[in-house]
């Protein structure tokens, strides 16, 4: 069991569900980033994922995309993002970061020098969106080699005995794909979820962390005891945009609420 998995397992020990959420990095600006993250931070979020954005996000719905392209515009790089990450995980070090992004960012970077950067910096993980494990042998070997996580995906559409394979591939927890198609738009939990989640469950003791439109409290509360993580992304950028970063700690105490 990596560092990942045993600190989360054992902060489920004391919460009935955890919190990961998500934002652009860059969007609307670095500055507005730093407030919303410590907000989430002090609000008792688990985990963050900072996405570097990227020029073709095959997995992202029409707000996250939006956010990305307005990013790139702005001359946010690479080097930008390691930079900001290494202020949050030392601003924040009860909080978990980690990147999420698309295989290209790795390649051009070069995959061992991203790789160890992201330990150096003092992340544990990386979400890459569009590397499947028969394509991602050394990514997934020189993360562990490095004390990272390469975190899996389960997708509905998978079977059981590839659940069971994909999870073989990874480490510190499952992101859960919670329906087809790209982020954003709202997820039902329903018999259907309840019964992929079920899948899931059989096909590791990793934590299953739960992501794609879930938005609200009462998402939150139908995954608990189904899942170990809820994932929100979307629901903070929109609010972000209409409403401003003040408005993210309210929202987040609100999602942990009994």
């Amino acid at each position: 069991m990596n560092r990942l998995e045993a600190d989360l397992k054992e902060r489920l020990r004391h919460k009935p569900i955890l919190l990961m959420t998500h934002l652009i990095l860059g969007y609307p600006s670095f500055e507005v980033n730093r407030e919303v993250i410590r907000r989430m931070a002090e609000n008792g979020v688990d985990c963050i994922e900072l996405q570097i954005p990227f020029s073709e996000p095959i997995a992202d719905g029409p707000v996250i995309l939006k956010a990305g392209q307005e990013s790139l515009a702005h001359g946010t790089r690479v080097e930008d993002c390691l930079r900001f990450g290494q202020e949050m995980a030392k601003n924040w070090p009860q909080v978990h970061f980690l990147f999420m992004s698309y295989y290209n960012i790795l390649y051009q970077y070069g995959e061992r020098a991203f790789l160890e950067r992201c330990r150096d910096i003092g992340f544990c993980g990386n979400i890459i969106a569009d590397l499947p494990p028969e394509e991602g042998a050394s990514y997934i070997a020189i993360s562990r080699e490095l004390g990272l996580s390469p975190i899996p995906f389960f997708t509905p559409t998978s079977t059981n005995a590839r659940l069971q394979e994909m999870a073989t591939h990874g480490e510190g927890f499952v992101y859960c794909v919670a329906r087809r198609g790209v982020t954003g738009k709202h997820t039902a939990i329903d018999a259907t979820l309840s019964d992929y989640l079920a899948r899931c469950r059989r096909a590791t003791s990793l934590p299953l962390a739960v992501g794609f439109g879930i938005s609200s409290r009462d998402d939150v509360r139908q995954l608990t005891g189904k899942a170990d993580m809820a994932v929100i992304g979307t629901a903070t950028i929109k609010l972000v945009d209409a409403q401003g970063p003040a408005a993210v700690g309210p929202y987040i105490a609100a999602l942990l609420q009994g």
